[in-house]
């Protein structure tokens, strides 16, 4: 693969991220680097109603986190 998105599921709706999912994907976007694979996404889908910016996602790129 020259470049990989991650994607998961938060089952309380909500997709702000973790300590946990910011921790790992910052591990992920540094293995990648390694590896030269980019990194182009990492995306939490949760539910409109329980979205803080009421998109339903979390998206780590549009928030420059990556």
């Amino acid at each position: 693969a020259t470049a990989i998105i991650l994607a998961h599921n938060h089952p309380s709706g909500d997709p702000t991220p973790s300590a946990a999912d910011l921790r790992v994907t910052k591990e992920i976007l540094k293995s990648s680097t390694i590896l030269n694979i980019d990194l182009l996404d990492h995306i939490i889908i949760g539910e409109i109603e329980n979205c803080p910016n009421g998109l339903g996602f979390y998206s780590f790129s549009e928030a420059g986190v990556i």
